[in-house]
């Protein structure tokens, strides 16, 4: 009798779960939620924040942002980088230091705008508070930002305007950390002359310091 042979089946691997992403919102209307959620969070403050006020501002429905925004962090962290941007490859090129920090400073969602200031003295006590929506505004936030403002800072170096061994992170947090502990402390957004005036008397100064250490 001849044997009968038996053939086993190969193993079939599972194709891997596509990655997760959150669906988007159409047309224009993401950016009229995000707009109506950083106008929220300046009027209540991050703690007293819902979707249930952001989707009345909006004119949406909670499920609508639901489906984008699985919670609040996210939610607030997108409108953030709506806000001021975070693009790397968006920052100004005037040739000097000078132009490129007051283009930087005075242009949409800079420093010079009144609801950036607002949207985060709103934040400021809940980022003791909340480790995850600490973190994701460092990492999603402040991070890109601070890359997009070192390359103004590189280039000045580049061009010898700034000393080859200089501290740019600190250079280039002198002129944010002054205009918002201002403006924290008066209410009051700081006008372009007050931008002009911090660049010319502190930033520039600070960072010709650092020539004189070559």
């Amino acid at each position: 009798m001849t044997p009968t042979s038996t053939t086993t089946a190969p193993e079939t691997q599972e194709a891997p779960e596509p990655a997760r992403t959150r669906p988007r919102v159409e047309g224009d209307r993401e950016r009229e939620i995000l707009e109506a959620a950083l106008v929220t969070l300046a009027d209540v403050g991050y703690d007293r924040l819902n979707f249930d006020a952001v989707a009345s501002a909006a004119k949406a429905s909670k499920a609508t942002l639901y489906r984008r925004w699985p919670g609040k962090v996210d939610l607030v962290v997108d409108a953030l980088q709506l806000m001021i941007g975070v693009e790397a490859d968006r920052y100004p090129d005037t040739g000097s230091l000078r132009g490129d920090l007051i283009s930087q400073a005075c242009a949409k969602g800079g420093i010079g705008e009144d609801l950036p200031l607002q949207v985060f003295a709103a934040l400021l006590g809940s980022l003791h508070r909340e480790p995850e929506l600490r973190e994701a505004i460092m990492t999603r936030l402040m991070a890109p930002k601070l890359a997009v403002t070192l390359k103004t800072f590189r280039a000045a170096q580049q061009r010898g305007e700034i000393g080859k061994d200089a501290d740019l992170e600190l250079l280039a947090r002198l002129l944010p950390a002054i205009t918002i502990h201002e403006a924290m402390l008066t209410g009051t957004h700081p006008s372009q002359d007050r931008l002009i005036a911090l660049v010319d008397s502190v930033v520039l100064p600070a960072c010709a310091a650092t020539l004189r250490r070559d």
